[in-house]
């Protein structure tokens, strides 16, 4: 039951009745995670300890779904071949569609998400963040926190704090932004759609 109340809390209330079966259907162990600095969700295959699958935590529902089943994907792929191969190759992307058929209409999704994201799914890459409509419209689902702003909005060289470190903002490649650890010069690689906060 816990997973269904996980479910019940952070997906699109028509989406919950099919994730669930998914999640009974194909058994992993399912995590809520906290925010992360570099990826949404991922899939591992660990010896001993089974099938995990990872969404963060914070993410609106419908970057929520896309992103859990972006995951179920890929556990779809290792159960039927034993092996990840391409990680987002040609089966990864058919197999993606076809766990992503099931929601594609506007009971789960709203018209202004359902559009890019179809688009995106006729040939989906390792991240919605390459896909810069349907990017900007599941950032317009979120409520924006108090007090912060997207990381990709923000000037090159401003100061910023993200999971409690400062950050120099530096040069954005593809999805996301090279930036700067303050206090240790370390170069780091940051989604370009967090949400952080800026610092004087």
């Amino acid at each position: 039951m816990e997973v269904l109340r996980l479910f019940e809390k952070h997906l699109p209330g028509h989406a919950v009745s099919y994730c669930y079966d998914l999640w009974k259907n194909h058994p992993f162990t399912f995590v809520a995670s906290r925010p992360r600095r570099t990826k949404l969700g991922d899939f591992r295959a660990e010896p001993g300890k089974g099938l995990t699958i990872t969404v963060n935590s914070d993410l609106n529902p419908y970057a929520f779904l896309i992103t859990y089943l972006h995951e179920v994907a890929h556990l779809l792929v290792y159960q039927r071949y034993r092996r990840f191969g391409q990680p987002h190759g040609p089966i990864w992307k058919k197999t993606f569609r076809e766990v992503m058929q099931p929601v594609l209409h506007e009971s789960v999704f709203p018209k202004t998400v359902l559009i890019p994201l179809k688009h995106y799914l006729s040939n989906p890459a390792a991240s919605t963040g390459a896909h810069p409509t349907l990017t900007r419209s599941l950032r317009e689902m979120d409520e924006q926190p108090a007090g912060k702003q997207l990381l990709v909005e923000m000037p090159e060289g401003e100061t910023f704090r993200f999971l409690q470190k400062e950050y120099i903002r530096g040069m954005k490649r593809r999805t996301r932004v090279v930036c700067t650890e303050k206090t240790t010069g370390l170069r780091v690689s940051i989604w370009a759609h967090v949400w952080v906060e800026k610092t004087d």
